[in-house]
């Protein structure tokens, strides 16, 4: 797939969202080798973000514990040569990181974000986890610190991108906290199921509104085990407009994000300086 984008401007940042489908019989280290293709065929882009855990399996918790690894774990080590050889910020998604390796070594749903060099600049561990008794909170520990790094591009542009995971989008105490601290972007990659992607898009519209942010929400398509996946990975502006939005299978979508613009909007309509809680 090739993506066709707008020339970037010096207060503009250039993303691509890779929304994926995958297959459980399709090994692991294929499906890594398949995206990490993907990941060149973005080249160009300012930030490339992937959906949550699509190397490990949103859904196949039974594999979890078996393909754990560290922060510096093999998988990642992909990751990091594909933003260094693309020059590109990579939002990886997110992995089962494991602490150790020991027997009872605890396990969180990390995301990690390179820089074009390939280095580790932010990792942030999941806070909110899905699945209620079962799932993610009988399997994982939970993350405890919302999570914001600076970005920089060549050409110049500066902005705090705020991170979080899939479910986290239900809470929105959390994307409070993360424009108190600058952010202007957020990004959340998930594994979203079908039966309520209409949450999926409607509520990233409303962290977009009532934050006067972008979000890039990146999701994953397809069947995982008996969970279908919703896709509609979708890109939105601060006053709510979607620029970009993908289907139900898999796809590339990509947007310029006038910093410029969003900096005007918060001068001329600031509400976020009328809050009185929190």
């Amino acid at each position: 797939m090739s993506v066709s984008r707008p020339e970037p401007g010096q207060d503009s940042l250039d993303v691509v969202a890779i929304q994926l489908e995958y297959d459980r019989s399709e090994p692991y280290s294929s499906r890594i080798r398949r995206v990490d293709d993907l990941i060149d065929d973005a080249a160009g882009a300012d930030l490339v973000v992937l959906p949550e855990l699509w190397a490990h399996g949103g859904f196949d918790y039974d594999t979890w514990t078996d393909r754990a690894e560290p922060l510096d774990g093999t998988f990642l080590e992909t990751m990091s040569r594909a933003a260094k050889r693309n020059s590109t910020w990579l939002h990886a998604g997110s992995i089962i990181e494991r602490e150790n390796d020991t027997a009872s070594a605890r396990l969180w749903n990390t995301s990690v974000v390179f820089d074009p060099d390939g280095k580790i600049r932010a990792t942030y561990r999941k806070i909110h986890r899905f699945g209620f008794s079962d799932g993610e909170p009988r399997l994982l520990t939970a993350g405890t610190e919302p999570v914001s790094t600076g970005l920089a591009t060549a050409a110049g542009a500066e902005t705090v991108v705020g991170l979080s995971t899939c479910y986290d989008l239900r809470f929105p105490e959390l994307y409070r906290e993360l424009v108190g601290a600058g952010t202007e972007v957020l990004v959340i990659p998930a594994a979203w199921p079908r039966a309520r992607v209409e949450h999926w898009t409607a509520l990233g519209r409303a962290r977009a509104i009532e934050n006067q942010t972008y979000v890039v929400q990146c999701n994953v398509a397809g069947v995982d085990g008996d969970v279908a996946l919703g896709g509609h990975s979708q890109i939105v502006a601060p006053d709510g407009t979607v620029v970009a939005a993908a289907g139900d299978s898999a796809d590339m979508i990509s947007a310029t994000l006038e910093l410029g613009s969003l900096r005007e909007l918060r001068r001329t309509f600031p509400v976020l300086a009328d809050r009185r809680l929190g």
